[in-house]
């Protein structure tokens, strides 16, 4: 710009500086920076046929722009995972393909049929299948002539073949939930007295104190300290000519300011334990988080990316001390208050990792699992875990499952009933509970099938005490295998009308009632249908008398007292009251 005098106008000189040569791997290898979790390198230089691959890098650059749907870094490479399989499906089935405009509707159908054949479930199919048909579509949306009419049909829809039912994810059992508590809230204590507890000790850095404390002093002035800085570059001299043992210097110096890459762990375990929140919610916390207070309790506002038309929520937790989940993430607001000074963010999370003060969260699986390893945290087979943070939020909502007793009206918080049924109560951990409560309540309905028909000595002493009871006694009618309350009140014939059945069906009368007067009827019909043992085969002796024998020997005469079982035994015989068409 020429410098102007006053009262004449401002002329800017024309820029005459050539323009850079556009770079030819440009367009297949290139950064793409999404709404979260921060950048990410795409490559796709290797991927041929080259025109193809420059069109599927054209779509994923556009679907990766504000509003184009992909706005997680996680989600961005899933997607160019995906194409990049599908590009070694093409270059094994469809080797003429060179650009877009050479696909048709059977390469699609091909590549379904093809990742079935490499093992591939319905679901996990139908996620990568999905992937390159959003990627043609995006092409076809911005250039609707390029793609061939039945292709431009075939992209209407994913996939034919029926999606079928996932496998839910489990949650970890009481048991691990408490251990992983217990480890995360150790780590923290400790995180919280480490920062801001002054300069790393010399006689576990190697070098003299007065350097630390220079080490100290830089950091809190500038920020970082970087691994080339000349200061030090010469501490790392020093301390190779003392023969300094290993030792990561200037992490442990930075983490004495700042939250370390490996401090996010207990953090996210505690937090996503004691609320449920799912993992990607929490990281993408911001600063102003908590609102509403209230009575040991605040609301924690979060942003669900999946919940569509619904992504702003909110939850309300206990905010009544530093390791409930209000207190957790005041925590992380006083610990992250200098490294806001050297890089404003308004997200929760500012961590110092790899030379760098960073605010977007990347977890890999050694960083978990070194710190699973590390407190050696167990199942309940006394193996070590492996930890998936997505399963905790299955953890919490399966412990509160267990605290509302299966109540759905309870459980059922943020969910419909369906949802909540279908994705976090149905699920392996919580099937032992499912099956004890159907357990108890057969034998609940057993227990009140047999309550008012199996009488014994004493209680028939003590029911004819009380006049109401021994009428009901004596004036029932006595008919084979039971006393009768009500021989035309049968559950087997109209009201009015005789009973029709004169066998054994008393046993499965709720009318009957069987008490110590007629053992010796029971003890002659099970001796009649033992001898029945010899004449039929097993298959027809169950179908015929093994109900009646297991309600008379395992339901009935377990409740008498042995001596009046004996007695029983020993007397005369009832004669037996059977149908001509069971003695015929």
């Amino acid at each position: 710009m020429t410098r102007a005098r006053k009262g004449s106008r401002v002329v800017f000189a024309k820029d005459n500086a050539p323009t850079a040569a556009p770079d030819a791997v440009a367009g297949l290898r290139f950064i793409i920076e999404p709404a979260h979790g921060g950048d990410i390198l795409i490559d796709f230089v290797a991927l041929r046929p080259r025109r193809l691959a420059l069109a599927f890098a054209r779509a994923l650059r556009m679907m990766s722009e504000p509003g184009g749907g992909l706005g997680a870094r996680t989600t961005v490479k899933q997607h160019a995972g995906a194409y990049l399989t599908f590009f070694e499906y093409l270059a094994e089935a469809a080797p003429r393909v060179r650009g877009p405009d050479d696909l048709r509707a059977l390469h699609i159908d091909g590549f379904e049929s093809w990742l079935e054949a490499r093992g591939l479930k319905p679901i996990h199919r139908h996620t990568v299948l999905a992937k390159p048909v959003q990627a043609l579509r995006t092409l076809d949306a911005e250039s609707p002539s390029l793609l061939a009419p039945d292709l431009k049909q075939r992209l209407s829809f994913t996939s034919a073949r029926p999606l079928g039912r996932s496998t839910p994810r489990d949650a970890y059992s009481p048991l691990v939930a408490r251990r992983l508590r217990d480890a995360a809230r150790s780590d923290i204590a400790a995180i919280t007295r480490r920062i801001g507890s002054g300069p790393i000790a010399a006689a576990e850095a190697g070098v003299g104190q007065a350097l630390l404390d220079q080490v100290h002093a830089m950091i809190a002035r500038d920020g970082v300290l970087g691994y080339k800085h000349r200061f030090v570059e010469g501490l790392h001299r020093i301390r190779r000519k003392g023969g300094a043992p290993l030792f990561n210097l200037l992490t442990h110096a930075h983490e004495r300011h700042y939250l370390g890459g490996a401090d996010l762990v207990p953090f996210l375990v505690l937090v996503s334990i004691e609320t449920g929140l799912e993992i990607e919610c929490l990281k993408a916390l911001k600063v102003d988080c908590l609102r509403n207070p209230k009575r040991g309790t605040v609301e924690i506002h979060y942003l669900k990316r999946r919940a569509r038309g619904a992504e702003f929520k909110h939850i309300r937790v206990r905010d009544a001390g530093p390791m409930t989940p209000g207190g957790l993430i005041r925590t992380i607001l006083t610990l992250t208050a200098q490294a806001r000074r050297f890089h404003p963010s308004d997200s929760l999370w500012i961590f110092w990792a790899q030379g760098r003060l960073r605010d977007a969260i990347l977890h890999p699986k050694w960083t978990l699992n070194a710190w699973i390893k590390r407190h050696d945290i167990r199942d309940d087979d006394d193996n070590r875990i492996k930890l998936v943070m997505s399963r905790l939020r299955k953890t919490h909502k399966a412990l509160w499952y267990l605290k509302s007793q299966g109540e759905i009206a309870r459980f059922a918080v943020g969910h419909t009933p369906e949802v909540a049924v279908r994705h976090y109560a149905d699920i392996p951990s919580l099937r032992p509970v499912h099956e004890a409560a159907v357990i108890s309540a057969f034998q609940d309905a057993h227990d009140a099938a047999l309550r008012l028909r199996v009488v014994t000595p004493r209680q028939e002493t003590a029911l004819r005490r009380k006049r109401r009871s021994a009428a009901t006694l004596d004036d029932a009618q006595d008919v084979w295998l039971a006393g009768c309350t009500g021989f035309t009140k049968s559950p087997f014939a109209p009201a009015g009308s005789p009973c029709p059945h004169a066998a054994w069906a008393c046993l499965e009368c709720p009318n009957a009632i069987i008490t110590a007067a007629k053992l010796p009827a029971l003890f002659a019909f099970l001796d009649f249908i033992e001898r029945e043992r010899a004449g039929l085969s097993a298959p027809e002796w169950r179908a015929k008398f093994g109900q009646a024998h297991a309600r008379i020997t395992q339901q009935i005469l377990p409740q008498f007292p042995r001596t009046v079982l004996a007695k029983a035994k020993v007397g005369p015989r009832s004669p037996l009251h059977l149908p001509i068409e069971v003695t015929g």
